[in-house]
Protein backbone atom coordinates (compact mmCIF):
# COMPACT_ATOMS: atom_id res chain seq x y z
CA UNK A 1 0.00 0.00 0.00
CA UNK A 2 1.30 3.45 -0.92
CA UNK A 3 0.53 5.32 2.30
CA UNK A 4 2.03 8.52 0.86
CA UNK A 5 -0.74 8.70 -1.75
CA UNK A 6 -3.45 8.38 0.89
CA UNK A 7 -1.72 10.99 3.03
CA UNK A 8 -1.68 13.47 0.13
CA UNK A 9 -5.35 12.83 -0.62
CA UNK A 10 -6.38 13.57 2.95
CA UNK A 11 -3.99 16.53 3.44
CA UNK A 12 -5.23 18.31 0.31
CA UNK A 13 -7.13 21.49 1.06
CA UNK A 14 -8.83 24.25 -0.90
CA UNK A 15 -6.42 27.02 0.10
CA UNK A 16 -7.45 30.64 0.57
CA UNK A 17 -5.48 32.47 3.23
CA UNK A 18 -2.21 30.56 3.65
CA UNK A 19 -0.33 31.53 0.47
CA UNK A 20 3.10 33.10 1.02
CA UNK A 21 3.69 34.45 -2.50
CA UNK A 22 7.09 32.76 -2.66
CA UNK A 23 8.31 31.61 -6.09
CA UNK A 24 7.39 28.24 -7.55
CA UNK A 25 10.48 26.71 -9.20
CA UNK A 26 9.93 26.05 -12.89
CA UNK A 27 10.79 22.37 -12.55
CA UNK A 28 8.17 21.97 -9.82
CA UNK A 29 5.51 23.69 -11.93
CA UNK A 30 6.48 21.43 -14.82
CA UNK A 31 6.03 18.31 -12.68
CA UNK A 32 2.62 19.49 -11.48
CA UNK A 33 1.42 20.26 -15.02
CA UNK A 34 2.84 16.97 -16.29
CA UNK A 35 0.81 15.14 -13.63
CA UNK A 36 -2.31 17.03 -14.69
CA UNK A 37 -1.66 16.20 -18.35
CA UNK A 38 -1.31 12.50 -17.43
CA UNK A 39 -4.98 12.29 -16.38
CA UNK A 40 -7.26 9.81 -18.14
CA UNK A 41 -9.62 11.26 -20.74
CA UNK A 42 -12.57 9.99 -22.72
CA UNK A 43 -11.42 8.72 -26.12
CA UNK A 44 -7.89 9.93 -25.28
CA UNK A 45 -9.18 13.36 -26.30
CA UNK A 46 -7.17 15.27 -23.64
CA UNK A 47 -9.63 18.16 -23.95
CA UNK A 48 -7.84 20.39 -21.45
CA UNK A 49 -5.45 23.33 -21.73
CA UNK A 50 -3.61 25.11 -18.93
CA UNK A 51 -3.20 28.91 -18.94
CA UNK A 52 -0.49 29.93 -16.46
CA UNK A 53 -1.33 33.44 -15.28
CA UNK A 54 1.38 35.48 -13.60
CA UNK A 55 0.49 38.96 -14.87
CA UNK A 56 -0.50 41.11 -11.88
CA UNK A 57 -2.87 43.34 -13.88
CA UNK A 58 -4.82 40.33 -15.16
CA UNK A 59 -5.05 38.85 -11.69
CA UNK A 60 -6.14 42.20 -10.22
CA UNK A 61 -8.91 42.50 -12.81
CA UNK A 62 -10.06 38.96 -12.03
CA UNK A 63 -9.96 39.63 -8.29
CA UNK A 64 -12.17 42.70 -8.71
CA UNK A 65 -14.65 40.60 -10.69
CA UNK A 66 -14.62 37.92 -7.97
CA UNK A 67 -15.41 40.49 -5.29
CA UNK A 68 -18.36 41.73 -7.34
CA UNK A 69 -19.71 38.19 -7.59
CA UNK A 70 -19.13 37.66 -3.87
CA UNK A 71 -21.29 40.67 -3.11
CA UNK A 72 -24.00 39.41 -5.48
CA UNK A 73 -24.06 36.04 -3.71
CA UNK A 74 -24.03 37.61 -0.24
CA UNK A 75 -27.13 39.62 -1.17
CA UNK A 76 -29.09 36.36 -1.62
CA UNK A 77 -28.39 35.08 1.92
CA UNK A 78 -30.47 35.43 5.04
CA UNK A 79 -29.01 37.41 7.93
CA UNK A 80 -27.45 34.44 9.76
CA UNK A 81 -25.89 32.94 6.64
CA UNK A 82 -24.62 36.37 5.58
CA UNK A 83 -22.98 36.80 8.98
CA UNK A 84 -21.13 33.49 8.62
CA UNK A 85 -20.23 34.12 4.98
CA UNK A 86 -18.69 37.50 5.85
CA UNK A 87 -15.88 35.68 7.70
CA UNK A 88 -15.11 33.24 4.87
CA UNK A 89 -12.28 34.08 2.48
CA UNK A 90 -13.21 32.90 -1.02
CA UNK A 91 -9.98 33.37 -2.98
CA UNK A 92 -6.21 33.78 -2.85
CA UNK A 93 -5.84 35.46 -6.24
CA UNK A 94 -3.60 38.29 -5.03
CA UNK A 95 -1.69 36.32 -2.37
CA UNK A 96 -0.81 33.24 -4.41
CA UNK A 97 2.27 33.04 -6.60
CA UNK A 98 0.37 32.40 -9.82
CA UNK A 99 -2.89 31.13 -11.22
CA UNK A 100 -3.65 28.26 -13.57
CA UNK A 101 -6.84 28.39 -15.60
CA UNK A 102 -7.93 24.96 -16.84
CA UNK A 103 -10.14 24.91 -19.94
CA UNK A 104 -12.29 22.42 -21.83
CA UNK A 105 -12.34 22.13 -25.62
CA UNK A 106 -15.40 20.05 -26.51
CA UNK A 107 -14.28 19.77 -30.13
CA UNK A 108 -10.93 18.17 -29.38
CA UNK A 109 -10.71 14.59 -30.57
CA UNK A 110 -13.94 15.02 -32.57
CA UNK A 111 -16.17 14.84 -34.36
CA UNK A 112 -16.83 11.37 -32.89
CA UNK A 113 -15.09 11.13 -29.52
CA UNK A 114 -14.88 7.46 -28.56
CA UNK A 115 -16.91 6.91 -25.40
CA UNK A 116 -18.77 10.24 -25.42
CA UNK A 117 -21.72 9.38 -27.64
CA UNK A 118 -24.01 8.46 -24.73
CA UNK A 119 -22.60 10.79 -22.05
CA UNK A 120 -22.09 14.28 -23.44
CA UNK A 121 -20.34 15.50 -20.29
CA UNK A 122 -17.63 12.80 -20.35
CA UNK A 123 -15.15 15.32 -21.76
CA UNK A 124 -15.89 17.76 -18.94
CA UNK A 125 -15.40 14.94 -16.43
CA UNK A 126 -12.00 14.31 -18.02
CA UNK A 127 -10.99 17.91 -17.37
CA UNK A 128 -12.00 17.51 -13.73
CA UNK A 129 -9.71 14.47 -13.50
CA UNK A 130 -6.83 16.61 -14.78
CA UNK A 131 -7.64 19.22 -12.15
CA UNK A 132 -7.61 16.58 -9.42
CA UNK A 133 -4.24 15.27 -10.65
CA UNK A 134 -2.88 18.82 -10.57
CA UNK A 135 -4.22 19.39 -7.07
CA UNK A 136 -2.76 16.19 -5.63
CA UNK A 137 0.60 16.71 -7.33
CA UNK A 138 0.78 20.26 -5.99
CA UNK A 139 -0.02 18.99 -2.48
CA UNK A 140 2.73 16.38 -2.78
CA UNK A 141 5.13 19.19 -3.76
CA UNK A 142 4.21 21.19 -0.64
CA UNK A 143 2.13 23.71 -2.57
CA UNK A 144 -1.39 24.92 -1.95
CA UNK A 145 -4.19 25.14 -4.52
CA UNK A 146 -7.40 27.15 -4.29
CA UNK A 147 -10.25 26.75 -6.78
CA UNK A 148 -12.03 30.09 -7.30
CA UNK A 149 -15.64 29.63 -8.38
CA UNK A 150 -17.03 33.15 -7.96
CA UNK A 151 -16.81 34.23 -11.59
CA UNK A 152 -18.77 34.38 -14.83
CA UNK A 153 -17.33 32.34 -17.66
CA UNK A 154 -17.75 35.07 -20.33
CA UNK A 155 -15.67 37.45 -18.18
CA UNK A 156 -12.78 34.98 -17.90
CA UNK A 157 -13.03 34.12 -21.59
CA UNK A 158 -12.72 37.80 -22.53
CA UNK A 159 -10.02 38.53 -19.94
CA UNK A 160 -7.73 35.75 -21.18
CA UNK A 161 -8.64 35.73 -24.87
CA UNK A 162 -10.07 32.21 -24.73
CA UNK A 163 -11.80 31.16 -27.98
CA UNK A 164 -15.59 31.10 -27.94
CA UNK A 165 -15.76 27.33 -28.33
CA UNK A 166 -13.48 26.70 -25.33
CA UNK A 167 -14.90 26.71 -21.81
CA UNK A 168 -12.95 27.97 -18.76
CA UNK A 169 -13.61 25.30 -16.14
CA UNK A 170 -11.41 26.28 -13.21
CA UNK A 171 -9.38 29.25 -12.02
CA UNK A 172 -6.83 27.75 -9.64
CA UNK A 173 -4.56 29.78 -7.36
CA UNK A 174 -1.25 28.02 -6.72
CA UNK A 175 1.84 28.60 -4.64
CA UNK A 176 3.80 27.83 -1.47
CA UNK A 177 1.82 28.04 1.76
CA UNK A 178 2.59 28.50 5.43
CA UNK A 179 0.58 25.36 6.21
CA UNK A 180 -2.46 23.34 5.19
CA UNK A 181 -5.38 23.46 7.60
CA UNK A 182 -6.42 20.22 9.27
CA UNK A 183 -10.08 20.79 8.40
CA UNK A 184 -11.64 22.44 5.33
CA UNK A 185 -12.33 26.18 5.70
CA UNK A 186 -16.10 25.81 5.32
CA UNK A 187 -16.16 23.26 8.12
CA UNK A 188 -14.01 25.41 10.37
CA UNK A 189 -16.34 28.36 9.81
CA UNK A 190 -19.44 26.28 10.48
CA UNK A 191 -20.80 26.63 6.95
CA UNK A 192 -21.17 22.89 6.31
CA UNK A 193 -19.92 19.61 7.73
CA UNK A 194 -18.66 16.58 5.85
CA UNK A 195 -20.88 13.54 5.44
CA UNK A 196 -19.59 10.27 6.88
CA UNK A 197 -18.65 7.65 4.29
CA UNK A 198 -21.40 5.27 5.39
CA UNK A 199 -24.03 7.87 4.45
CA UNK A 200 -22.70 7.95 0.87
CA UNK A 201 -22.35 4.21 0.17
CA UNK A 202 -25.28 2.25 -1.30
CA UNK A 203 -25.36 -1.49 -2.01
CA UNK A 204 -26.84 -2.77 -5.28
CA UNK A 205 -29.65 -0.18 -5.28
CA UNK A 206 -30.11 3.43 -4.19
CA UNK A 207 -30.97 3.70 -0.51
CA UNK A 208 -29.67 0.26 0.51
CA UNK A 209 -27.03 1.31 3.00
Amino acid sequence: MNSHLYDVIHRRRDVRGQFTGAPVPQEVLHRVLTAAHAAPSVGLSQPWDFIVVRDTAIRAAFHEHVQHERAAYAATLDAEAARRFAHIKIDGVRESTLSIVVTYDQGRGGPAVLGRHAIADAGLYSVCLAIQNLWLAATAEGLGVGWVSFYREPFVRDLLGIPAEVRPVAWLCLGPVTHLEGDPDLERHGWRHRRPLQAAVHHDRWGAQ
